[in-house]
C-alpha cells in the first residue's frame, strides 16, 4: 500500500533533521527550507523566501519543473510532488 500525503511529509520531515507532527499539516517555512538545503537550492537563510518560492524551487532543483517559478507552485505539494521529493531524499521507508 502506498504512503499517505501525511506518511510522505512526516517521511521528508525527518529526512531532513526536522520533527514529525501528528497533525495533518503543510510544510513550514523552515521545513521548506530544511528541503531546499537537503535538494541543493540555495535560498537565502537569513530572510526565508515566501514558501511558493521555495516550493517552486524545491521542485525545479529534483527535475519535476523546468522554472522555478513561484507562480506555479502557489498550493502545497500534491501527492505525486512529495512522492517525488522523497524518492529525492530516499526518505521512504
Amino acid at each position: 500500500m502506498s504512503p499517505t500525503v501525511d506518511e510522505l511529509r512526516n517521511d521528508i520531515r525527518t529526512a531532513v533533521g526536522r520533527y514529525e507532527r501528528v497533525e495533518s499539516t503543510a510544510f513550514t517555512k523552515e521545513a521548506l527550507a530544511a528541503i531546499c538545503e537537503a535538494v541543493g537550492y540555495d535560498i537565502d537563510t537569513n530572510r526565508l523566501p515566501p514558501k511558493p518560492e521555495m516550493r517552486a524551487g524545491i521542485l525545479y532543483a529534483i527535475g519535476e519543473r523546468d522554472t522555478d517559478d513561484p507562480a506555479e507552485a502557489q498550493r502545497p505539494f500534491r501527492k505525486a510532488q512529495l512522492e517525488a521529493v522523497a524518492a529525492a531524499l530516499d526518505a521512504t521507508d
